[in-house]
């Protein structure tokens, strides 16, 4: 008996220290890793057109200008542009008036000041391609400065302060006079052949056989915004002009 009793406590460590050190197996662990990209096929460069830009920029709006000399009086049935210039070096708005206010009509009675509707300076008396309207522009009376009556009703004087006959205007003067006549051309419907120079209305070597008369009758038609459209009928003069 007393060798069973020792037995089983020989055997009571054993079993304690099996049931430790016995290895109890856990369910493995996974951990979520990121799902992988998707791969694509690198795109392949579309190959540029002969001639395109490599960039675009966006459309931009066009505003079409305002007009400076739209007159505010009821407008003159306008059909032609007569082309003059000062025959001197120097020249304005207020010495032309002074000059011509002292003229006389055949009747005897007096101009009643410049005669022309738009004067362009050329740096002596007015800034070189400044384009300044006269009195008769904005209150769209006729004209005093062809010679001819058709040509004082109907047509729009301009003058180039300058001796052409002697030298060219300035480029100045000459983009001022194509950028007005472009303008007045478009917006009284006034074709090229009918703006002329003074010369070709009178017997006059006016304005100067130095200025490009057909490439300034051939200024682009500039349409601008608030133009106003002539009227169906145009105004008859009181007054019988003098005959320049």
């Amino acid at each position: 008996m007393k060798g069973i009793i020792m037995c089983c406590v020989v055997m009571l460590p054993a079993i304690k220290i099996s049931g430790c050190t016995q290895q109890t197996s856990l369910p493995p662990v996974t951990i979520n890793s990121p799902s992988p990209m998707p791969q694509y096929p690198p795109l392949a460069a579309r190959p540029v057109p002969p001639g395109a830009p490599l960039f675009t920029t966006p459309p931009t709006i066009a505003i079409e200008p305002q007009n400076p000399w739209k007159p505010e009086a009821e407008v003159r049935e306008w059909e032609y542009i007569v082309i003059h210039h000062t025959a001197s070096s120097k020249g304005s708005v207020e010495s032309i008036h002074d000059l011509h206010s002292k003229k006389k009509d055949k009747s005897g009675n007096s101009w009643l000041g410049i005669g022309y509707h738009f004067v362009i300076g050329n740096g002596n008396g007015m800034p070189d391609g400044a384009i300044e309207s006269t009195f008769r522009w904005r209150e769209q009376m006729h004209g005093a400065h062809a010679g001819n009556n058709k040509y004082n009703q109907k047509g729009i004087g301009i003058c180039l302060v300058g001796n052409f006959e002697e030298a060219p205007p300035s480029e100045a003067q000459l983009a001022a006079v194509k950028n007005l006549v472009g303008v007045l051309k478009a917006e009284y419907k006034i074709t090229g052949e009918n703006v002329q120079g003074h010369r070709d209305v009178k017997a006059t070597a006016c304005p100067g056989k130095y200025f490009p008369m057909s490439e300034v009758a051939a200024a682009i038609d500039r349409p601008v915004y608030g133009a106003t459209s002539p009227q169906t009928t145009a105004r008859p003069a009181n007054i019988e002009l003098a005959q320049e």
